[in-house]
């Protein structure tokens, strides 16, 4: 009887729809609860059927290079549910960017999806971290395909002459990025000097330093 019972058990966990054995991934950084709402969502409403046009499946933005006349020599031109309306909840989003020769796309996350680069023009060094610190890293070039797992750091560098882009497709409609220095010299309210300055073993003034050259504006 036993053994039957625990059959039964492992059927209905097989045929349960995932809604009721899983939690959906977030789609937002933080989902903050407003109790009186009857709308239980995580990610964006939808608009009424008479009102979608063709519009909101279109964007032309990935057409044209971004300009790359930045501190990092990079530009990331978004395509993602924020501009496309119609990408909500199907998952996936784009982004076209553009790099300056010697620009860097700085070492980043993205929380909420992986990423596949494909390379339109130029050659860039590449790479992610694993959780165990080991650095995958790799030269491509025109026409290749890298991927980023999600979640890991990772970067890309055009360490060429001539200006680079890539094409990046993301699992996520709205895939977030952090930027790893950025999220921790720049944030608000700022994240205290003391804990910067043990956690890369170095002095305040150092920590004040990067903080003014990172502050928003620079």
């Amino acid at each position: 009887m036993a053994t039957f019972s625990l059959l039964i058990l492992f059927s209905l966990f097989l045929v349960l729809p995932p809604c009721l054995v899983a939690d959906p991934d977030q789609l937002q950084d933080i989902c903050v609860a407003d109790l009186n709402s009857d709308v239980k969502l995580n990610g964006f409403a939808c608009k009424p059927a008479a009102k979608v046009t063709e519009a909101d499946f279109f964007f032309k933005g990935l057409a044209t290079a971004g300009a790359t006349n930045n501190t990092m020599g990079s530009l990331v031109t978004a395509a993602n549910v924020e501009k496309i309306p119609g990408l909500n909840t199907l998952g996936v989003s784009l982004s076209r960017v553009d790099y300056a020769p010697g620009g860097l796309n700085p070492p980043h996350t993205h929380p909420r999806a992986t990423e596949v680069v494909f390379v339109l023009d130029g050659t860039l060094d590449v790479g992610f971290i694993t959780t165990a610190n080991k650095l995958i890293a790799k030269t491509i070039t025109k026409g290749e395909v890298f991927v980023f797992p999600r979640g890991l750091v990772h970067f890309q560098k055009n360490n060429g002459a001539a200006p680079a882009a890539v094409i990046a497709a993301f699992n996520s409609q709205l895939p977030g990025t952090q930027s790893i220095a950025v999220a921790l010299f720049a944030a608000t309210p700022p994240v205290p000097d003391h804990v910067l300055a043990r956690a890369f073993q170095i002095g305040s003034k150092e920590v004040e330093k990067i903080k003014s050259r990172l502050a928003p504006g620079k």
